[in-house]
């Protein structure tokens, strides 16, 4: 039986001071997350343990992103995360630092309900 995306949220996050790709990836995560609700599994009784979790991380450097540690922060279904080339490296001219900018896309898979 094949999966169905049945969510898709895009999030973007960025680490201002730290050059923290994992700390951008991380929020961006969250404001993808952050503004849904699944009312689903409460009025289907469908386990969230069914959900298969697919996250995309798109920044500059994509060895440098922890997926292990953005995986086990989230909340619910069985998690994977990748991370790609993407996001955007800005840097201020004056400083020479650099602002870390993480896109991140989120999706929810569940097996083909009858």
């Amino acid at each position: 039986m094949t999966d169905q995306r049945f969510i898709i949220e895009m999030g973007m996050g960025n680490d201002q001071y730290g050059q923290d790709y994992t700390k951008a990836a991380a929020r961006a995560i969250e404001d993808a997350i952050r503004h849904s609700a699944i009312p689903l599994f409460e009025a289907t009784g469908v386990s969230h343990d069914q959900m298969r979790v697919q996250v995309t991380i798109g920044v500059q450097a994509p060895s440098e992103v922890d997926c292990a540690r953005l995986k086990a922060n989230l909340p619910r279904g069985r998690a994977e995360v990748k991370a790609v080339f993407g996001g955007l490296d800005v840097t201020n001219p004056d400083t020479g630092k650099t602002l870390v900018i993480a896109s991140a896309a989120v999706e929810a898979f569940l097996p083909k309900q009858a």
